[in-house]
Parts: C-alpha cells; structure tokens; sequence
C-alpha cells in the first residue's frame, strides 16, 4: 500500500466529526463485564454482543472505525453474514488489536511491558488479506511511588514504534495507545508531567524507527487526576491540562489524536471532549476525536443483559452515546450533558429514555 494510501486512511479515521468505536476486549476482558451483568460467559454470547453492535442501524454516520479483536473479525452474524462485510457495508472502517497483553515488566515491580512482537509481521500481513486498514497496540504505564522508571516508558515506546513500523510496512495504519492508567492517588500535575514524557518518548523512537507521521493515530488519555486523588478538577481545567500536554509532545503532522476513555464515565468523557473542542478546535494541529470502548458500550450491555427482546434498546443506547461524542467532537454537545463539575457532567442520560431495563 502506497504512503498517500495511507495518510488518506488515517484522514478517513478523523474526518467528519466520527470517532473510532474500540470493541476488542480480549475474551477474559469481555467475559469478565458479561459476569458481572449475569450474561453466559459464552462465545455465542460474546457473538451475539457484537452482532449487536456492527447491526446497530446508522452507526456509521457517528463511527469512522470500529478497533477489532482477533475472535471478532473472524465471526459473523446469525445468518452468516461475516462482521467484515458488515462493517464495511455500513461505511466502517475495520480495525484489530494487535497487541497479546500488558504483562509483568523482569526487573521492574508494579510496571508492565505490552507483549506481540513475535510473529507480527506474519500476523498483521493475514489481517490486511482479510480486510483490515489499521490495527492497534497498547502500552500501560503506572504512576506511584517510584514508577514509572525510565526502562519502562522507553520499552513501552520501542514496542510500539516497532509494532507502528512494522503496520506501515504490511499497509495498515497504526492506532499507537500509550494509556498512563487512572488508578492511584497522584495529581493532575503528576500526570501531566508522565504523560508528556511518554509522549515525548514515543515519538523519539516513533522517529527513530522512520515511521510517517502523516500515517499514524495517536490514541492517549487525557490529562486527569488518579481516581483516588482527592482533588478531582473540573471539566475545563482537565479540556486546558490535556491540550497544553499534548501540544508540547505531539508533532504538528500527526492528522488526529483519539482519546481513550480509561475508565471515565461515557458522560464525562464526552463533556471533557467537548470542552476541548468548544476552547481549541480552531487553533489546533490535529484533529480531537475519540476511540471509546465502554464509554459507548457500557449503557448498551447494560440494558442488553443477554437478552434477545432487548437489542433494539440497547442499539439506541449504543446509537445515543455515539452521537454524543460526534456532537462533542463539533463542540456542541447538549447543555444539560455539560458542566464544570463531574456531578453535572454525569447527569447527562437521566433524560435520555434509551437506559430503560423494561
């Protein structure tokens, strides 16, 4: 596949206001989420979640991507329509995670090192014969007491230059997530300053590696404080710590940055997004956009529960919070989902209907 291929698939993921939808928890991931709704713990039952999901009408007038796992892009729907065609049919472009796992980094406590470099090549070649466009791979990086060091952001960050090399080369554009988990008790400015130097590293080796900015994705968290932190900022203060963040590391080439969720609410996510949008969409390099997992899928499993009677509800959930995050992409997402506070943001679906169990 040609460089401007390429670039124009990466544009494609950022255009129009969509984001990528990421459904490509690994099948512990997933059964783990069923365990606690009572759903089976299944493949029929993980199939039929994710047909939901790529049947969800009109899902693609808010969705540029949909981020795939391996088990996922193999399986189609009931009748044997496979999820490929369905996805592309719906003006979708097809992604997959790539990555085997965030697993304990030799020599370093409390940190991780992301495996799946072995056999890559091979792997990512297989997938683009099947369809792909792009692909996915996630590093972690912890803050607490000590960490994280050195030797984990840089082997973080040589992992996935390597892994971004490498899609380039098989035609597919790479999807880099260097996610500084939310856990802990650390402050927004302890964040920040993590943050940026992951970046900041990543792109050192992203160089190194001769990778195409032009070509890749960046998909980062925001800029927040650890969820037992006690001083939680507003949504303005987080819209303002993340961009200065990001326009300190993330060169000017790159077409768009799609942030994960990480465990915030759908709610707040998007009202964060949005703040984003409202303060710097017109001053800004590159695109903002989002690549969600449970920040679009959470209220559609929830109302789902397994049961056939209730997929229609939960595509309109689903449907609900995809349009919510195109809107906030535009900087209008609705007043009464806004605020400066999570509590105001988080009130965003009490008038919505689309959460109802019946």
């Amino acid at each position: 596949m040609s460089a401007l291929t390429l670039i124009e698939t990466a544009k494609a993921l950022v255009a129009d206001d969509k984001g990528l939808l990421a459904m490509d928890e690994s099948n512990p991931t997933c059964n783990k989420r069923f365990a606690a709704l009572g759903i089976p713990q299944t493949h029929e039952a993980r199939r039929a979640y994710r047909e939901l999901i790529v049947t969800t009408p009109n899902l693609g007038e808010c969705i540029s991507g949909l981020i795939l796992y391996d088990e996922t892009i193999r399986e189609a729907k009931k009748d044997g329509t496979p999820f490929l065609k369905i996805i592309v049919d719906a003006g979708i472009i097809p992604g997959i995670k790539v990555d085997t796992g965030a697993k304990d980094m030799a020599g370093h406590p409390g940190e991780k090192i992301t495996e799946g470099l072995d056999g890559l090549r091979e792997r990512l070649k297989e997938y683009a014969q099947m369809g792909a466009r792009f692909a996915k791979w996630r590093a972690v990086i912890t803050i607490g007491p000590g960490i994280p060091s050195r030797g984990c952001i840089e082997a973080n960050a040589q992992a996935l230059a390597r892994y971004a090399a490498l899609c380039q080369e098989a035609g597919l554009v790479p999807i880099i997530e260097p996610e500084v988990l939310m856990e802990g008790e650390h402050t927004m400015a302890r964040c920040c300053e993590v943050t940026e130097e992951v970046l900041r590293t990543v792109f050192d080796e992203i160089y190194e590696q001769r990778v195409m900015l032009e070509g890749l994705i960046l998909k980062p968290n925001m800029v927040l404080p650890g969820l037992a932190c006690p001083q939680q900022e507003v949504v303005d203060v987080v819209a303002d710590a993340t961009v200065k963040c990001l326009l300190h590391a993330v060169p000017a080439a790159v077409p768009g940055i799609a942030f994960l969720s990480g465990g915030q609410s759908g709610e707040l996510a998007s009202a964060r997004l949005d703040a984003m949008n409202v303060r710097f969409r017109k001053r800004l390099p590159w695109a903002l956009a989002f690549s969600f997992a449970r920040g679009i899928q959470q209220p559609a499993m929830e109302i789902w529960r397994g049961q056939e009677t209730r997929v229609h509800l939960a595509q309109e959930a689903l449907l609900y919070r995809a349009k919510c995050n195109r809107m906030a992409r535009r900087g209008e997402y609705p007043a009464a989902m806004k605020g400066n506070s999570t509590a105001s943001a988080s009130r965003c679906d009490a008038s919505s209907n689309l959460v109802s169990t019946n």
